[in-house]
């Protein structure tokens, strides 16, 4: 860093960004920038992956975003680095699931960009805890000029809440899902999701699938997951994965619906405190539901 560089940042890559002062045109894959926004960094706008819509972001992941006023420029290989110079940005944030490959952009497309802008990239994938993603965005939006989140002490009580209603004497079944078409699922591994690893240290009982392929999924019938029994269901609300209102047709969907309570779930979470507060308040209703039948 040089003696006229005023802002620096180390990504989990390890690499320095610096500049001669702080950025204020912030380019970001949308999680990324629905969490900068909660920490109070106003992102200019944001850029979706291969599995969002190319002209409309998806709801699912902008959190708090004004959309009126932050720009979508696109996704995934729609985008070239023409598209995502267009705002002449000082900084773009990006996450990674491993390995510090930008997710969401093509490879060169992410290696001509830093030859232009600075590109801080952020890990978020099962490697990581919940906690320690969101302490990285927090460095980042706080050397971005950034105060601290008040939300600290929100989320404080949405755990304990959480982890008393779990110790009861009858742990709800809790299945996360991403719904794929009328004759399957694809069931969630919960060790590779850091924020299903968080309700699990919170002692929710979240249902292990049975080994077999798939990483983080495993796909099967609507049949084998209703046999899991789920007393409480963390549906994919991502405008990729089938609406639960096209699901209804569905006869096995429909009966687990009436025997479980569906709570809404993003599997890339906006990773703010305000956000993961959110998400274990609704967890955590579901459960004290289940617990009064």
């Amino acid at each position: 860093m040089s003696d006229q560089d005023v802002w620096q940042f180390s990504d989990d890559r390890g690499q320095l960004s610096t500049g001669g002062r702080l950025p204020t045109r912030v380019l970001a894959y949308v999680q990324a920038g629905a969490t900068l926004w909660d920490h109070g960094i106003r992102v200019s706008a944001v850029f979706g992956s291969d599995h969002d819509d190319p002209t409309v972001p998806d709801a699912a992941k902008t959190g708090s975003l004004p959309l009126a006023e932050v720009g979508y420029l696109g996704a995934g290989s729609t985008l070239d680095v023409d598209d995502l110079l267009r705002g002449e940005p000082e900084l773009v944030v990006a996450v990674s699931y491993g390995g510090g490959h930008v997710y969401g952009l093509a490879p060169e497309t992410a290696k001509h960009l830093e030859e232009h802008v600075p590109v801080v990239v952020i890990e978020v994938g099962p490697a990581r805890t919940l906690d320690r993603i969101g302490d990285r965005f927090a460095r980042l939006a706080r050397s971005l000029g950034a105060e601290e989140v008040a939300a600290e002490r929100e989320l404080d009580i949405a755990r304990d809440r959480l982890r008393t209603l779990a110790g009861g004497s009858e742990r709800p079944r809790v299945v996360a899902l991403s719904p794929a078409g009328q004759e399957q699922a694809h069931l969630a591994r919960p060790r590779m999701w850091p924020e299903l690893r968080a309700l699990a240290e919170l002692g929710v009982g979240v249902v292990e699938p049975a080994d077999g392929p798939g990483a983080n999924w495993s796909t099967v019938g609507w049949m084998d997951a209703a046999a899991l029994r789920p007393d409480i269901v963390l549906a994919d609300s991502r405008a990729n994965a089938t609406s639960l209102d096209e699901l209804r047709t569905n006869g096995t969907w429909a009966a687990i619906e009436r025997a479980a309570r569906v709570v809404p779930w993003n599997p890339e979470p906006v990773c703010s405190p305000q956000a993961h507060a959110r998400f274990l308040t609704r967890v955590a209703d579901a459960v004290e539901a289940v617990a009064h039948g």
